[in-house]
């Protein structure tokens, strides 16, 4: 194969090296973060309390909602090529109903490993039924979450949140701006016992 043949962006060996290990990220993350039943809903009472705390409003949300969809500590790892990771659980009247996992790739500028939560509330029946008979539901395909985005001294109340699938991301300071879940992938799974 000739060099013309090649994108330029490839023709150098340590980028080539970054993307190779950027592609054993994404094929080793999934093992990398399995976790027993016990394990996923210690993280995911976590999550919520946090939530809870962090976004005035939520707990009623919560109570409206016709279940919650709580990924805790999801992981973001990678330089070139990227991934996120995750566990969590579908609760439904504050019982866990199922456990899911969470991927994502992204191929760009970055660096480093990140943690945030996500909670997803389905306020219909429809929207939950839809995400519960997937067999892989995909953010922006099988189903549109509306990101909440409130600003300080903001809270959740249904003049805001008027959307079938509503969707929180937040970190140790809070709701993150301008977020996207958009490609996010959710696979219900047995976890290891």
């Amino acid at each position: 194969m000739n060099n013309t043949s090649i994108p330029t962006i490839f023709r150098s060996r340590s980028l080539f090296s970054m993307l190779i290990g950027g592609a054993a990220l994404l094929a080793s993350g999934t093992a990398a973060f399995s976790k027993t039943a016990e394990e996923i809903d210690a993280a995911v009472n976590a999550a919520e309390k946090r939530f809870h705390t962090q976004v005035k409003g939520s707990a009623d949300l919560t109570k409206k909602a016709k279940g919650i969809l709580i990924m805790a500590n999801v992981k973001k790892a990678g330089f070139v090529v990227g991934g996120e990771f995750g566990r969590g659980a579908l609760r439904i009247d504050g019982k866990t109903v199922g456990y899911y996992k969470l991927a994502a790739a992204s191929v760009g500028l970055q660096a480093g490993a990140a943690s945030k939560d996500i909670v997803i509330a389905f306020m219909t029946d429809e929207a939950l039924k839809g995400f519960q008979a997937s067999k892989g539901w995909e953010a922006g395909v099988d189903g549109s979450i509306a990101i909440v985005k409130l600003g300080a001294g903001d809270s959740v109340t249904t003049t805001n949140t008027n959307k079938p699938v509503l969707g929180f991301v937040f970190g140790v300071k809070g709701l993150m701006a301008d977020m996207s879940l958009k490609g996010t992938k959710f696979t219900k799974f047995v976890p290891k016992k």
